[in-house]
């Protein structure tokens, strides 16, 4: 269970502010639980308040909910003592203050953290009743320092990817540790696992692509057997081994194909969905490709291709995948193609984004996709879970996924 994780291992997230500018209301509406007593008395947080918590998809944190900087009751000072020293600790700093409102103690809470290189994230909290002040953003802008605006109170969906996505911009790369390719348990020591590997005219002479080398040395890694084929001797392999492979591992491809041979006792799944749940979300990519269903005519859909590669004949994202949909919609449905670190800021114009498996990009970056997706209500999913719907079969290429 991620909750067992020791606290020596977890991301330590501080938020800091005034008393009453809604810190413990903040972390509330972060995680979507009442983990924090909210009071509209100042000073009701004391001393910093530690709450072990499982940040999707971030992972496991430990929120540190400090007492507020002013505090000038009679034991202010030792409560502001014991505020100071959680800097020590801190991998990141989350500064709340009201939206029209910056006093001399946020200056100091940025100038401590710059000091311990620990990164900050200003929250502009309150905007259901206040109006967020100009010239606190713009001095925020001209010092480079990321902020939000919110409201803590609402605590609804959109509140929370805003969030989540400037604290993925933010965090090092260090801290968005990706799950393993293949999920745990799913294949053990000595165990059976088929690659398929079309060569078609996009293959790069002489070797195999990124994706397929990761998944062959994580194979070896966790001490079982791969055997490498192109699906036009697939079944030739599983019915020379003398055991039934664990898992066949497909490139899109050849989905199709390798759907119809592999017997349904045996795993199956593609490259594009191992990196689906490796480099971003995988359960959002699952609900957003329903959307799928729901296109009508003109609507505009983004296919997202994390490399610049020269695209040869049908290629998959430009060609094959749009075609599908429109086989299956029988709409008429337009398409726009963003390559390489290329992606819009404005996504509202677009009903669903396709993203591709994103070998090209660490985890941050995906994410950070997601999330900008997510803070605009736009539907975003991947190439791999995108065929799979597509060819019917997303349950059974998603099922290793189950137990996560």
């Amino acid at each position: 269970m991620q909750l067992a994780t020791p606290k020596g291992l977890r991301l330590h997230i501080a938020i800091f502010g005034r008393t009453n500018v809604g810190k413990s209301s903040f972390l509330n509406c972060l995680t979507q639980q009442e983990v924090s007593i909210v009071s509209d008395l100042p000073g009701t947080t004391t001393d910093p308040v530690e709450k072990p918590m499982e940040l999707l998809p971030i992972g496991p944190v430990l929120f540190i909910d400090t007492a507020g900087l002013d505090d000038i009751s009679t034991i202010g000072n030792l409560r502001i003592e014991k505020t100071l020293k959680v800097f020590e600790r801190a991998d990141l700093v989350i500064l709340v203050t009201e939206a029209n409102k910056w006093t001399e103690y946020e200056d100091f809470v940025i100038s401590k953290a710059q000091h311990h290189n620990t990164p900050v994230l200003v929250v502009l909290n309150k905007t259901d009743i206040l109006k967020p002040d100009k010239n606190i953003k713009e001095d925020l802008e001209k010092r480079k320092i990321p902020y939000v605006e919110v409201s803590s109170k609402t605590k609804n969906f959109e509140t929370t990817s805003i969030v989540k996505s400037k604290l993925i911009e933010i965090l090092p790369q260090d801290f968005i540790t990706p799950p393993p390719l293949i999920p745990n348990g799913i294949l053990k020591k000595e165990d059976f696992a088929i690659l398929v590997i079309p060569i078609d005219k996009e293959a790069p002479k002489g070797r195999i692509i990124l994706p397929q080398q990761q998944v062959l040395r994580e194979i070896l890694d966790l001490n079982a057997n791969a055997l490498v084929t192109n699906e036009k001797n697939l079944k030739i392999a599983i019915d020379t081994l003398k055991v039934k492979p664990k898992i066949v591992i497909t490139d899109s491809q050849a989905f199709e194909e390798v759907l119809k041979t592999v017997p349904e006792d045996v795993y199956l799944t593609s490259f594009s969905i191992l990196f689906a749940a490796n480099k971003g979300d995988i359960k959002e990519f699952i609900e957003s490709v329903y959307t799928i269903d729901k296109l009508q005519d003109n609507d505009k859909i983004l296919i997202a291709e994390s490399c610049t590669h020269h695209p040869i004949g049908d290629d998959i994202g430009r060609h094959k995948i749009p075609r599908w949909i429109k086989e299956r919609t029988k709409k008429e449905i337009l398409v726009d193609v963003y390559s390489g670190k290329d992606f819009p800021d404005n996504l509202k114009e677009y009903k669903l984004i396709i993203q591709c498996g994103g070998c090209m990009m660490n985890r941050k970056e995906i994410l950070s996709r997601v999330y900008k997706a997510k803070a605009q209500n736009v539907p975003i999913t991947n190439y791999g879970i995108a065929i799979a719907y597509l060819k019917g079969g997303l349950e059974r290429t998603t099922k290793i996924f189950n137990h996560l």
